[in-house]
């Protein structure tokens, strides 16, 4: 921070306000502060004076000290800033107080050729609904050189013109204001002409071309000139214009306009294409001389969308739409010239004059969208700014609410209305209001705006949770998985918020000397119940607990629920038999049957039990394996062993029964056991008769041994076959050499049966076959019975083997013996022919 230096004073008059008047001598970089008026009251009004052409980011003053704030205070107390107009040009540092600028900021932009720049801003307190007005006056430095409309002016000057005859030249244009503006005009140097300025009583320059010596077109036709104009600014700037004179032959008489100035008042709604103006000149010449033409020399660029001249009519033409709201008049140079070059100007004003055409304007600056019921009478609710874009009586705005509300409206300051509470409210009555607020104009018509301001009723904890039943049940399968959910509960508050929001939990209890805890888990924010273990329906079949629902209001509010939990049996547990039991050093029990028992002979019986209940512990019996087939039975449901016939000599004296126990679950669990029975009538007889028993061959492993070797002999016997077939081929081929005579004959067997090389047929039909093989010196004979198959082998026994199977060996072997080959193999299942 650069020294800062002040000269103070105070300046007072009897009927204004205090003003307090700060002149700085040296500031920081980007600080700029001239002038600080301040209105004191409750409610005032502070002036800040500032240069244009300030970029983004300037500080303009510390307006938190001005308000006699700390800057720790803004962002607590909701302070904030409205802008007035169409852009924001403004911002509040939250941290130091102070505003700055939030882009650059150009007075010919924002006020045009007004002499008075001011931006407004309003600085809202939002927790005591306050409002301060904030002008901020922007003053004007030299950033715009003059500057003509044309680079280049066309004049035409008859040769015959009298010395001193004064022809109008381009007006130059500059943005600034005062000392920066437009200060006077040079001329090149030149022999025939001189430049005369003169002031009109606005102010404004206007400058003549002034003729020295006479023109000789013969001489010199043209002549080229520059006109300078500069304004006063520091440092000075300036801009140029070329004019070409041209030299013509006499035209005594320039055009003249009816009058020196034409104003018009034309309303902001006159639709596109209506006449606004008709410009009338006369020229007393004839001929070429007196054909005039119009044009518009000094015209704005909003203006030249607007209105449009016909050069020959003189007819000014609307050809856009006009706004009150963006400029209250338009001004223009008006030209007409004849055919020998002389020229008249005049200057036409267009007054706009203000319609009803804007609504009013409501914006919410500032509001809480949410109140307690119980809050008093008066509490505010919003800050509102009404405006209307059009002016005087049009612009005059009156806000209203509907009658039926519990609230009103009351003026804070200038366009500022606060929106209040008339009474206390009941949100039990109404949880939530939609406050239209309307903004009527005193236009003729009038128009109207209406904006909602939405107001929520905050709830006090007031209503205790409460359950839709007065007793829940629930049912779940026994080993059910562990962490599952099982019941889920839903309890309403006809509280609101944080007083509606319900939280579950289980009382506490005790279930078989363990806490309900390490059983259930119920979920505190949705009411869904998980089961902890996976229950034992043989362990318990129900629990009952309390289910407390609590709302968060403060203080909270609860109430409580029955809830019993009902456990379903499920086939989990195999039938257990109690008898025979299972000896423990690998013995096996034995029952005694005499010799001389009847059918229906009560041998023993098996008992089970299933720890299951209803129909998994339905139980029923039945022998899956005995010694001698049919020469027991066993009841369905009662497991009692009975003789079904009497025994027989070759009944083996020791029986061996498997049976098996089941229950009547989905799906069935069972359990078996062996019963040994001895036929015998004592003791001393048992031991005697198994003594003299020898274990008796397992008939499965000769079976298996049986089945080995037959599938060994047929993968032999196919292979031979193959070869055989291979030798019939050759033989067939070398017929004629390999056999003096003789022939070779089938019988017995069908074609279908054989195969050639080119591909491989099965001719067995079955896997049992007796094969003979005869061999004959000379001839050779094939005999092919037919084949023999059983669909089942009973044990150790063999497919029975019929007609033999007779092949003759090659005629190559003419003296060797007869050799007869018989094979035959067993097979439990025998199958057809491949």
């Amino acid at each position: 921070m650069g020294k800062k230096h002040w000269r103070n004073f105070i300046s007072t008059s009897a009927n204004s306000t205090p003003t307090i008047n700060l002149t700085v001598d040296s500031l920081p970089e980007k600080l700029l502060f001239f002038n600080l008026y301040f209105v004191w009251g409750r409610e005032g009004q502070i002036h800040y004076t500032m240069p244009e052409e300030t970029e983004k980011g300037t500080l303009v003053w510390n307006i938190a000290k001005d308000l006699g704030l700390e800057a720790e205070e803004l962002s607590a107390r909701r302070i904030h800033l409205v802008s007035q107009g169409r852009s924001e040009y403004f911002a509040l540092n939250y941290k130091n107080g102070h505003l700055y600028t939030t882009k650059r900021i150009d007075r010919e932009e924002i006020c045009g050729w007004q002499e008075k720049c001011i931006l407004n801003v309003e600085v809202i307190v939002g927790d005591s609904m306050k409002v301060y007005g904030v002008e901020v006056e922007i003053t004007d430095v030299n950033d715009h050189a003059p500057a003509f409309q044309s680079e280049m002016l066309m004049i035409n000057i008859s040769e015959n013109s009298a010395l001193g005859s004064r022809f109008p030249l381009y007006e130059a244009q500059d943005q600034d204001l005062g000392n920066n503006s437009l200060q006077g005009y040079t001329l090149s140097s030149n022999s025939h002409f001189s430049l005369n300025v003169q002031r009109a009583v606005e102010g404004r320059l206007y400058t003549e071309l002034v003729l020295e010596r006479p023109l000789d077109r013969e001489d010199q036709a043209h002549h080229k000139l520059v006109l300078m104009a500069y304004d006063g600014g520091d440092p000075v700037r300036s801009g140029t214009a070329q004019i070409h004179v041209v030299v013509l032959d006499a035209n005594d008489n320039a055009p003249v306009f009816s009058q020196v100035t034409y104003k018009v008042n034309v309303r902001e709604d006159t639709p596109v294409g209506t006449i606004v103006v008709t410009l009338k000149a006369t020229d007393r010449d004839e001929g070429m001389n007196k054909e005039i033409k119009y044009s518009l020399r000094k015209i704005t660029p909003r203006a030249s969308q607007l209105f449009h001249l016909d050069s020959n009519t003189g007819e000014i033409t609307l050809v856009g739409n006009l706004d009150f709201e963006e400029a209250t008049f338009h001004e223009m140079e008006v030209q007409v010239q004849d055919g020998g070059g002389l020229l008249d100007r005049s200057t036409l004003m267009v007054f706009i004059s203000d319609v009803n055409d804007n609504a009013p304007e409501i914006s919410i600056t500032s509001a809480i969208n949410s109140i307690p019921e119980d809050s008093p009478a008066g509490t505010s609710i919003a800050l509102l700014k009404v405006q209307d874009k059009d002016s005087a009586e049009n612009a005059e705005v009156t806000c209203s609410l509907p009658g039926i509300l519990p609230f009103l409206l009351t003026k804070s300051y200038d366009k500022y209305y606060s929106l209040v509470t008339t009474r206390m409210l009941d949100r039990e009555q109404t949880a939530a209001y939609n406050i239209t607020v309307t903004a009527t104009d005193h236009g003729s018509p009038p128009l109207f705006t209406t904006t909602v301001i939405s107001l929520k009723i905050l709830d006090t904890n007031d209503n205790p949770p409460f359950f839709l039943q007065s007793v829940y049940t629930s049912s779940i399968m026994e080993n059910n998985p562990r962490g599952g959910s099982i019941f889920s509960l839903k309890a309403d508050d006809p509280d609101s918020g944080q007083n509606a929001r319900i939280t579950y939990s289980i009382v506490e209890d005790d279930i078989k000397d363990s806490p309900l805890s390490s059983y259930l888990s119920i979920n505190s924010e949705t009411g869904i119940i998980y089961a902890l273990p996976s229950f034992d329906y043989e362990e318990f079949h129900q629990i009952k607990f309390l289910v407390k629902a609590q709302d968060g209001g403060s203080p909270p509010l609860s109430s409580n629920v029955s809830v019993t939990l009902l456990i379903l049996d499920q086939n989990d547990n195999a039938p257990q038999i109690l008898y025979p039991s299972v000896p423990t050093d690998g013995s096996t029990g034995v029952e005694l049957a005499p010799h001389t028992s009847e059918p229906g002979y009560l041998i023993t019986k098996v008992v089970a039990v299933d720890a299951d209940s209803g129909q998994n512990a339905w139980l029923s019996y039945q022998l899956l394996k005995a010694t001698e087939p049919g020469l027991f039975t066993i009841g369905l449901h009662t497991g009692e062993i009975r003789t079904a016939r009497p025994f027989l000599d070759k009944d083996a004296l020791k029986q061996s029964l498997v049976v098996l126990v089941k229950d009547n679950g989905q799906p069935p669990l069972s359990a078996s056991v062996t019963v040994t029975v001895v036929l015998a009538n004592s003791i001393p007889e048992v031991l005697t008769d198994l003594s003299s028993i020898s274990a008796p061959a397992d008939p499965q492993s000769d079976l298996t041994f049986y089945l080995v070797v037959a599938v060994a002999f047929v993968s032999c016997l196919f292979f031979t076959f193959l070869l055989v077939l291979l030798a019939l081929r050759l033989h067939r081929w070398r017929n004629s050499w390999l056999c003096d005579s003789g022939s070779v004959n089938f019988s017995g067997v069908p074609v279908s049966q054989f195969v050639g090389i080119d591909g491989v047929q099965a001719f067995l039909h079955s896997y049992c076959h007796d094969f003979s093989l005869t061999t004959d010196s000379r001839k050779s004979n094939f005999g092919f019975p037919k084949g023999s198959s059983c669909n089942t082998l009973p044990s150790q026994q063999p497919c029975e083997m019929k007609d033999p199977f007779l092949v003759a060996e090659d005629t190559t072997h003419r003296n060797s013996d007869f050799a007869a080959v018989q094979v035959s193999y067993p097979w439990q299942r025998c199958h057809p022919g491949f």
